[in-house]
């Protein structure tokens, strides 16, 4: 498989790497960081973990997975959510890696390298599909953003931005001022609101994301709690007077699909549509519809393969 002999060989430059980065730094600092002053040793914290976004961003150390978006009427994948995987010896989640990359200065640096692979791998894709790229609203302050669409193969037109944080008061009309003109070239924007505040509602309003994306602590029960049931309903409604394509994340059961769909919800993605995947041949497959009549068939093969014989929560 040669996912996997990628993964392996990465994986062994990084701990050769972090082995040779490891005795230089015992050379020069004998004494463990428990033992230095707080001050000395935050600062060599802070240059390891400079020296671990460096290393990842030179080696390219990442990889993308795509996840299916189901479009509930057309009953067929209409578009897939870009996520980075990262060689990691310690296990972290992307979450931390951006994170700890923003911590030192290079969180843009690590989100338009991230973006850069998805848009290569998303060739391989079927052509029809839109590809939903994550960023924070910083980083599309950086006038670095423009000039990344100019030199990617990826057609502006079919790049969805999900921001991944709210917008700060401070930077808001900063950041309509940076992402119009790039939305008058064809991009889209979305918004992953798992909490729809009136706050949230009243910025949304004005900002008429092209997407809204709502998750589980809105998605889960709604086909059998009818206070989640009406809030989704009036999402709906809300979604539909803006101009807004509503997304459900975190789809898991064929029965919350059944009542997404019936209430309106225009697409959905969840472990029951289709888990990420870095394989071409699962993307490939993107290009057949899905019947919704089947999918409990589908949830039944991924709760086997989850929680069946041999398996650990």
């Amino acid at each position: 498989m040669p996912e996997r002999a990628l993964l392996e060989y990465l994986l062994e430059r990084r701990q050769q790497d972090t082995a040779g980065t490891e005795t230089a730094d015992t050379a020069r600092f004998p004494q463990p960081l428990s033992a230095m002053p707080p001050q000395i040793a935050e600062r060599l914290d802070s240059l390891r973990s400079l020296s671990r976004i460096s290393a990842l961003l030179e080696n390219q150390m990442l990889m993308t997975a795509f996840q299916p978006i189901y479009g509930l009427e057309s009953k067929g994948v209409v578009g897939v959510e870009a996520l980075s995987r990262f060689v990691s010896d310690d296990g972290a989640s992307a979450e931390l890696w951006f994170a700890e990359a923003a911590a030192v200065g290079l969180g843009a640096n690590l989100e338009f390298s991230a973006l850069a692979s998805a848009a290569t791998a998303a060739a391989k894709l079927p052509a029809h599909l839109f590809v939903s790229l994550n960023i924070s609203p910083t980083s599309c302050l950086d006038p670095r953003l423009p000039e990344l669409f100019d030199h990617i193969e990826l057609p502006i037109d079919r790049i969805v931005l999900e921001l991944t944080d709210e917008i700060p008061d401070e930077e808001y009309s900063h950041f309509v001022s940076a992402i119009t003109p790039l939305r008058e070239r064809g991009l889209r924007i979305a918004i992953d609101d798992s909490h729809p505040t009136a706050g949230a509602l009243s910025r949304m309003l004005h900002l008429r994301p092209d997407f809204i994306k709502l998750g589980r602590n809105v998605i889960s029960g709604v086909d059998t709690d009818t206070t989640q049931h009406a809030l989704a309903a009036c999402l709906v409604d809300f979604a539909e007077q803006i101009g807004s394509v509503l997304v459900a994340e975190g789809v898991e059961t064929a029965e919350e699909l059944r009542v997404l769909t019936e209430l309106g919800f225009s697409a959905g993605q969840g472990f029951l549509l289709g888990r990420p995947s870095v394989r071409p041949k699962d993307w490939a497959a993107w290009n057949t519809p899905l019947d919704p009549d089947g999918l409990r068939h589908l949830a039944a093969a991924a709760d086997h393969a989850t929680h069946g014989p041999g398996s650990s929560d």
